[in-house]
């Protein structure tokens, strides 16, 4: 067996730490109500959106831009993941197709459209998402 060396026992320690830290967040957010109870006029949506508002986090919004209806608001458990797993409990929409978003450490926001530019809002995050689809319908994320 080779020598444990101190790059291999670090790295080790790092997965172990974040193999730690992501089951315990996903469970600390982890509700009841189904995998999307927060989608677009869900019942359990307009509730979520207003007990999970806070200073200091994103307000919703519900706008038409460049001829797309974006929608976003603030989550709490339920929804893709447990809640803010990825989103960091918000939820953001283009033409009613949940656009899947997630909170960097920095606090920038990024989608799985523009993964690579991070902006500094949900809000920002759905027009950089219908600017790059130019026009293309967004499909939904596969959730298997």
């Amino acid at each position: 067996m080779p020598e444990l060396s101190r790059r291999r026992a670090l790295t080790g320690a790092a997965a172990l730490a974040a193999a730690v830290g992501a089951t315990g967040a996903g469970a600390a957010h982890a509700a009841p109500g189904g995998h999307h109870a927060n989608s677009p006029g869900s019942p359990a949506s307009a509730a979520s959106a207003t007990s999970a508002a806070s200073p200091g986090f994103p307000a919703a919004f519900d706008e038409v831009y460049k001829g797309r209806r974006i929608q976003g608001r603030p989550t709490t458990g339920g929804g893709h993941h447990g809640g803010g797993h990825h989103g960091g409990g918000y939820a953001v929409f283009v033409d009613g197709v949940e656009l899947h978003v997630m909170r960097n450490a920095d606090g920038s926001w990024i989608s799985v459209v523009s993964h690579y530019d991070p902006v500094p809002t949900p809000r920002a995050a759905a027009r950089a998402a219908v600017d790059e689809l130019q026009g293309a319908r967004l499909l939904p994320f596969p959730t298997d």
